[in-house]
């Protein structure tokens, strides 16, 4: 089943594996590296840019002045990055291909979370939207400024595919043979499809590890969750004297393991029942083939409607959103009207996007600068904007 490709690096691949020697490539083409494969050095590019950096200072749920014990966006990349490669060496994926996806795939969210996405897309509504998945995109093909011979990261085909794992028809209209797959229903990489999951896996259980570290659930009412209530009283039936951090890492770090493995042995049912020869076969499957199995994909739904529920619409975090929606919408019409007010790059942009695209040109630039900001530099704009006696 997995086999090492000459000239390859790493660990062996299976034959419906992504393979450098048959990627579509770069945009930019580039000599190969010498000492790394090419799914490594787009990893090692998304670790060095400015927007990865940026993640620290991006939240999940809770805003980032509220603890440091918290998720960002950082550290939940980097946790969905050692989901997806413990899965993607048993079943034999690109392990590099799928880490630099996993640390790639969360570079254009907002400030604030889904609030401030919320709310930027509310703005740009009138010019096209704002989609996170669409933004990663256009930090890693156009807004990182790093390489003299082109703008963004020039990362392959397939990360690029995996980095964009929803899209709108009108920007996949755009896109080119990226964004055909969308209008042609076409299946993406395994590994694209297991960065995906492991982006829920990590996303669903550690915010029941925040969401109980901030008192915003308990214990007690989490176990309505069948899954949940399942792996609590397995470990106070091993562990009867168990309580407090060590009570919920030992349940969170079993409910991974539980999601994990399923995976893993679904996937691998699907994979031998469909037999892909190869990348372009998985693409032409009927549906996923990296998936949850239906009873624990039914639990894990349950666990992701209770957390909608109980913790992302909890009074705190409400109030929080209301308040990001409020700063997001008017550095929004702040920037948008005056662009003077951006720096002076982002200023330049704007004006010369508004001579060629009108308005929407404009909004974009206005949207990129603002997606970028972490959450305490969008307060802090806020704040010299328009709280009396902030100079700046």
């Amino acid at each position: 089943m997995n086999e090492q490709p000459a000239g390859s690096r790493g660990p062996a691949l299976a034959r419906f594996a992504a393979r450098e020697e048959q990627s579509v490539g770069r945009r930019h083409p580039e000599p190969p590296p010498t000492h790394r494969g090419e799914y490594q050095r787009d990893r090692d590019r998304v670790i060095h840019s400015s927007a990865f950096r940026r993640l620290v200072y991006k939240t999940q749920v809770f805003v980032n002045h509220e603890g440091d014990l918290y998720r960002t966006r950082l550290t939940h990349s980097l946790e969905v990055a050692q989901i997806a490669r413990t899965v993607a060496g048993v079943i034999g994926l690109n392990e590099y291909l799928v880490e630099a996806i996993c640390l790639a795939h969360d570079l254009g969210h907002t400030p604030f979370g889904h609030a401030g996405q919320d709310a930027l897309n509310d703005c740009m509504r009138d010019f096209g939207g704002f989609e996170h998945n669409y933004q990663s995109l256009r930090v890693v093909d156009k807004l990182e400024e790093k390489y003299a011979d082109f703008p963004g990261l020039n990362l392959m085909y397939e990360t690029r595919e995996g980095v964009l794992k929803h899209c709108s028809a009108a920007h996949a209209r755009g896109l080119g043979a990226l964004g055909q797959r969308f209008l042609d229903k076409r299946q993406p990489s395994l590994e694209a499809q297991l960065a995906n999951l492991a982006d829920e896996i990590a996303y669903n259980s550690h915010d029941v590890d925040d969401g109980l570290r901030a008192g915003l659930l308990e214990i007690d009412e989490l176990r309505q969750v069948a899954i949940f209530a399942e792996l609590h009283d397995a470990v106070l039936e091993r562990y009867p004297d168990l309580h407090g951090r060590r009570l919920i890492y030992e349940i969170v770090r079993r409910l991974i393991g539980r999601l994990v493995d399923d995976v893993i042995d679904e996937s691998t049912r699907r994979i031998d029942a469909a037999e892909p020869d190869d990348i372009d076969a998985v693409r032409d499957a009927a549906g996923p083939l990296i998936a949850f199995s239906q009873p624990v994909a039914t639990a894990h739904l349950e666990l992701k409607r209770f957390l909608m529920q109980r913790l992302y619409r909890h009074p705190r975090v409400l109030r929080m959103t209301i308040k990001a929606g409020r700063i997001v919408g008017s550095l929004f019409e702040a920037f948008n009207n005056e662009i003077r007010l951006m720096p002076k790059g982002f200023a330049d942009t704007a004006e010369t996007r508004q001579r060629e695209h009108g308005e929407a040109g404009r909004a974009r630039v206005v949207a990129d600068y603002i997606a970028g900001m972490t959450d305490r530099y969008a307060i802090l704009e806020y704040e010299r904007l328009f709280l009396p006696g902030e100079d700046g």
